[in-house]
C-alpha cells in the first residue's frame, strides 16, 4: 500500500557534524527540504551530496524559521528533523506504515538524547516526546524565538519507535548552546533565581531517578540546573544582541 508524500525538513546553520548520517536516515522520504542560514562550514556541500533541496532564509528565530520550512515544502505531510538527530530503522518503518492510513493529523515522537556519548534514560529526558509529523494544513508552529512547539487542534497521535538525538557531545557544547537559549528566553526574575535552580536540580537527579545514569545523571542535573539560573538572572534588553 502507497503512503501519503512526505516531506523531511531540516534546518541547519554550520550543522556539518552529524548531518551525513542524519541525511541518509532521511532519505526514504518523498523530498528532503535543508532550510540554511547562512552556513559557513561544510553543511551545504554535505547536503549537495546528498541531492536534497537546499533552500535559504536568513535567521528568523526557532519558530518562525521552522514554518518557513514549513511552508516551502513541496507536500503536505511533514516531518521536521533537527539536524543533530537520526531517523533510525525501526521509526522509519513506523513512519511509512502510519502513513498508510493516518488515525491523526499530527503525531508524537520518543526521543532517545545522547549526552556526551551516552545515551541517556532518566532524568525526565525519556521518553521526551515532541510533535515532529503532521499535517500542515491542520497544524503548524509558535512563533516563539526558542521552545517554539507544533500547535494543533486535532487529537495527536503517538509512535512507539524513538528518533535518535545527538544533543551535546561535551561540556563545553552544552555551556554554549544553554548560554543561548537562556539569553533568547530570559524572565527576569530574583525569586525564581533563589529557588528554582535547586527544584531543577532535585527534579531531574531525585525525583526523575536521574541518579541511575551515574555521573552523567549527576552531571546533566547540574548543568540543567545553571541553566535555569541564567535565565532568570538574564536581562530581556540583551535578547536580540
Amino acid at each position: 500500500m502507497s503512503h501519503k508524500p512526505l516531506s523531511i525538513v531540516i534546518l541547519t546553520y554550520n550543522s556539518e557534524k552529524h548531518l551525513a548520517e542524519v541525511l541518509e536516515s532521511a532519505s526514504f522520504a518523498d523530498e528532503v527540504l535543508i532550510l540554511d542560514s547562512g552556513s559557513t562550514d561544510n553543511t551545504l556541500p554535505i547536503a549537495q551530496e546528498s541531492h536534497c533541496r537546499i533552500e535559504h532564509q536568513e535567521w528568523l528565530g526557532f519558530g518562525r524559521q521552522k514554518q518557513r520550512a514549513v511552508d516551502l515544502a513541496t507536500n503536505d505531510w511533514i516531518y521536521v528533523l533537527d539536524s543533530d538527530e537520526v531517523i533510525p530503522q525501526d521509526l522509519r518503518n513506523e513512519i511509512l506504515k502510519t502513513l498508510e492510513s493516518p488515525e491523526f493529523s499530527a503525531y508524537t515522537i520518543p526521543r532517545l538524547n545522547y549526552f556526551f556519548g551516552k545515551p541517556i534514560r532518566h532524568g525526565g529526558l525519556y521518553p521526551d516526546a515532541t510533535l515532529r509529523l503532521f499535517y500542515r494544513r491542520k497544524a503548524r508552529f509558535t512563533e516563539d524565538a526558542v521552545h517554539e512547539k507544533v500547535i494543533t487542534d486535532e487529537s495527536i497521535g503517538t509512535l512507539k519507535y524513538p528518533m535518535i538525538h545527538y544533543a551535546y557531545d561535551t561540556v563545553e557544547e552544552f555551556i554554549t548552546k544553554q548560554n543561548r537559549y537562556s539569553t533568547l528566553g530570559a524572565k527576569p526574575n530574583h525569586f525564581n533565581a533563589l529557588v528554582n535552580p535547586t527544584w531543577t536540580f532535585l527534579r531531574m537527579y531525585i525525583i526523575k531517578q536521574g541518579f541511575l545514569d551515574g555521573w552523567h545523571g549527576y552531571l546533566i542535573a547540574r548543568l540543567y540546573a545553571q541553566y535555569t539560573f541564567w535565565k532568570y538572572v538574564k536581562d530581556q534588553r540583551n535578547r536580540n544582541k
